[in-house]
């Protein structure tokens, strides 16, 4: 009998989703005879149900193309915007997930598009889900669709910004994407050689990079590459984050619920300039010129690296083999050579954070680079 699959790409866009699409699709239609449905704009396609048929003309040539060809949000299906409201959609998308006769909705995402898939599943959906991420920070996985190309990316700009650092004798910081974890600016910042690295697992002390910065002065070297994650913080204000949102946690039933949100809120609104003000404050204790550089979305772009495509492949195939099989309720995980189903409840709300003894840190220490601390 014939199985009928849908599959969405949603959260932030990253290279190799569309590879992830071609490996899975031509696996699925080729080789288990199966069809396959396209929703556009990850969770949102699903509920307003726009659909494409994926079939051998349009999977064709989309291997080394950034992006995805069905689009992405980052919609909720439990909380997704509509008319100036926040509804709860869910039931909808059991819905259009029936009509098309659905027998397994296949998610490719990072950490949302996973809860929300364990969401629906709760619904009586079969979903099976591909991890994906630029941050790296997927638990169960020794590896996310995103990362490897964002890696390279992020390493090729600290190189570059050596030159005009040592030509300037300036102080460089260069903050990097990774949202609450420190994979990308860990891994980009040992690779390109900074002489800084933040990362969020690790607070900081301005006054240990300065001096760290200093003691280079001293020694001839008359510039510093920083390299900051994006969720790094100071000792100072990790502390007050990390009440503010235990405050949160104690009143997420009660009265009090609205203001502690807030509370978190206005102290991630703020972090957003975080580099910025970090930048200024080593100017003032070094007397170094400072310039910011802040990559953003330019991590997201381009052609995704071999190392992508061969892991967005090797997934995509993996799912369709694991519906063959008639497994659901998972998450394709590469781990080691190969690759392995996990169970969604296992990993849903964790993250992989890097831990503060694990080897690329010891590396860091071992040649040199000031972590802050």
């Amino acid at each position: 009998m014939t199985k009928f699959v849908g599959v969405l790409t949603a959260g932030g866009d990253t290279p190799g989703l569309n590879a992830a699409l071609r490996g899975f699709g031509k696996a699925a239609i080729e080789e288990y005879g199966m069809e396959v449905i396209g929703f556009y704009e990850g969770y949102r396609g699903l509920m307003q149900n726009r659909t494409v048929r994926l079939d051998g003309s349009n999977l064709s040539g989309i291997l080394t193309r950034g992006g995805t060809i069905l689009g992405t949000s980052r919609d909720k299906p439990n909380n997704m915007p509509m008319g100036g409201q926040f509804l709860d959609m869910t039931d909808t998308m059991v819905e259009n997930y029936e009509r098309h006769h659905l027998d397994v909705l296949v998610c490719i995402g990072g950490g949302g598009t996973h809860k929300s898939a364990a969401k629906l599943m709760k619904k009586g959906i079969n979903v099976v889900t591909i991890p994906k991420t630029i941050d790296n920070d997927l638990c169960g996985t020794d590896h996310s669709i995103g990362f490897d190309t964002a890696l390279g990316i992020a390493t090729d700009a600290v190189d570059r910004l050596h030159s005009t650092a040592h030509s300037h004798h300036r102080i460089i910081v260069v903050e990097i994407m990774g949202h609450n974890t420190g994979w990308l600016a860990l891994g980009s910042g040992i690779a390109g050689g900074a002489d800084v690295i933040l990362i969020p697992e690790i607070p900081y002390e301005t006054q240990s990079v300065a001096e760290a910065i200093l003691q280079r002065s001293r020694g001839g070297k008359r510039f510093s590459i920083v390299a900051v994650s994006e969720g790094a913080m100071s000792v100072e204000n990790s502390l007050v984050f990390k009440q503010a949102l235990a405050d949160l946690e104690e009143a997420k039933k009660g009265p009090d619920r609205e203001t502690a949100q807030a509370r978190v809120q206005e102290i991630q609104q703020a972090h957003t300039a975080n580099t910025i003000n970090l930048a200024a404050e080593l100017e003032k204790l070094t007397g170094l010129e400072s310039r910011v550089t802040i990559l953003g979305y330019v991590q997201r772009g381009g052609t995704p690296s071999a190392y992508d495509r061969l892991l967005a492949t090797r997934l995509g195939t993996a799912a369709a083999n694991f519906i063959a099989d008639g497994l659901c309720g998972v998450m394709v995980a590469a781990r080691g050579e190969g690759i392995e189903p996990v169970k969604l409840e296992k990993i849903v709300g964790k993250r992989n954070v890097v831990p503060v003894d694990h080897p690329w840190v010891v590396s860091a220490r071992n040649v040199g680079t000031n972590l802050g601390d």
